[in-house]
């Protein structure tokens, strides 16, 4: 790789900072707050997970009844929950939902748990914020489809909503206000004290030995340039194929890594690295949900993005790892998936 290549890694645009970490050898990376990382866990490059912030109780309720209600949906079919089951992890075990008119998404459905911990939203990482976010999904055509007039005239309409609203914000439904209730209860949806938050904490029995040896293996291999920080990854953006397209048998040259960094400049195969959290819960993998298995995942990810064919214990030891990540809801652990639906 030459300097000038490695030099196009990170540039800036006028409307926003994309972030994109070579993988290599010694396993360095950048921080969405610039901070680098070179090697394994290095000052605070991993952290435990928070718990929710403080939100109003009664907000919260609000949002949660909004986002499991297709009255959100223009034709009344879809809700928020609809592509975000927390039952299933925060999303669905399909490879990309289905919107209006049959129009398949362009993207596999990212979980909602920890949704409020991420640096950047959507696989694009088009949204800054969650207000922004849930604002388009209301609107695009092949989510809900929906504009406020016809939404606040539905929840003015409905004396439930209406006392609702009025008793938690003093009023009317207004789109500010069905914009926070929906968002205070996304922010909501956190899921602290796995068990590698309790490792983190000090708690040296709260993972396996294989476990420990995935950890040492994520942090030595240089998973952990990109899948950092407190949610374990969400906060950087990055080219999914470093090492070449995912499934290639041969590894490119110095030039194809080249012609992959001026793909990067162009944002072709440029993507939000995803949370590792609750990832044992959420297949299919990847942007449009190829595959659905994590093991596999996991061995695409050694050849993409770090140049490495993993030998089957090292898939191992990096599962096992990766399911000490699965947290605690509403005072329990995550369940994991039926093997079957998931597929």
């Amino acid at each position: 790789m030459s300097g000038q290549g490695r030099r196009r890694l990170f540039k800036k645009d006028t409307h926003r900072t994309v972030l994109l970490a070579l993988l290599v050898v010694s396993g360095g990376g950048l921080t969405a707050a610039g901070d680098v990382i070179v090697g394994g866990i290095k000052g605070e490059a991993l952290l435990p997970l928070p718990d929710a912030p403080q939100l109003d109780p009664g907000r919260v309720e609000l949002g949660r009844r909004l986002f499991h209600d297709k009255l959100l949906s223009k034709r009344r079919e879809v809700s928020c929950s609809s592509c975000h089951d927390l039952a299933t992890g925060g999303t669905i075990h399909a490879a990309r939902t289905v919107g209006y008119e049959g129009k398949m998404h362009a993207f596999n459905a990212p979980t909602i748990f920890n949704v409020g911990n991420n640096y950047r939203l959507g696989w694009r990482g088009k949204f800054t914020s969650l207000v922004s976010q849930n604002d388009a999904i209301i609107h695009d055509s092949n989510l809900l489809a929906m504009d406020w007039p016809t939404l606040l005239s539905r929840l003015n309409s409905d004396r439930s909503y209406a006392d609702a609203f009025s008793r938690r914000y003093g009023g009317a439904a207004e789109r500010e206000n069905v914009l926070d209730a929906l968002v205070s209860y996304q922010k909501s949806l956190a899921t602290p004290d796995a068990p590698f938050d309790r490792f983190l904490k000090g708690d040296k029995k709260a993972i396996t030995p294989l476990q420990k040896h995935g950890l040492k293996l994520f942090t030595e291999y240089g998973c952990v340039s990109c899948h950092q920080g407190s949610n374990i990854g969400g906060n950087m953006f990055q080219i999914f194929g470093v090492f070449g397209e995912p499934g290639a048998e041969t590894f490119p040259t110095p030039e194809d890594l080249d012609a992959r960094l001026d793909q990067a400049d162009r944002n072709v195969d440029v993507f939000r690295v995803p949370s590792l959290r609750n990832v044992a819960l959420t297949a299919p993998y990847f942007h449009d949900g190829r595959t659905a298995t994590l093991r596999d995942a996991i061995a695409i990810m050694g050849r993409s993005q770090l140049g490495r064919r993993l030998t089957e214990s090292d898939v191992d030891a990096l599962e096992a790892f990766l399911n000490s990540l699965t947290g605690v809801y509403s005072g329990k652990e995550l369940a994991q998936p039926n093997t079957e639906e998931s597929r």
